[in-house]
């Protein structure tokens, strides 16, 4: 029996699509979020794409979407393990915990982990 054990060069796009929404959501965070001069300007009408992310990301949190998702598609992942499906359910799971829905998010991570010790489903 193999394992869902992805090959080194999957392990490098996983790396990039990771570390690429982890930095998106680090800086949604801090320069869209928590930053007072562009949360003031977006609230007195700026129509920007930052004050748009801003709002749907905050409306997102607002209902644990971010978390859900995340944990929705570990889930799915942890059952039937590919590597597009642990691919998007990383994105989810790193705006999930940057972005304020931790507790959900860091479950998806550890359903995550627990996905590479599953077998691997194989085409017959």
């Amino acid at each position: 029996m193999r394992l869902f054990l992805p090959s080194a060069r999957a392990t490098n796009v996983l790396l990039i699509v990771g570390f690429c929404s982890l930095g998106y959501a680090l800086y949604l965070r801090y320069f869209g979020i928590e930053n007072t001069p562009v949360g003031l300007a977006c609230q007195a009408g700026l129509d920007t794409w930052l004050c748009l992310s801003r709002r749907t990301a905050v409306m997102l949190y607002e209902h644990s979407v971010f978390g859900i998702v995340a944990v929705g598609l570990a889930l799915i992942n942890f059952l039937r393990p590919s590597l597009p499906g642990f691919a998007v359910a990383l994105i989810a799971a790193s705006l999930g915990i940057v972005l304020y829905n931790v507790v959900l998010a860091s479950l998806a991570v550890a359903l995550l982990i627990m996905s590479l010790a599953r077998p691997a489903h194989t085409a017959e």
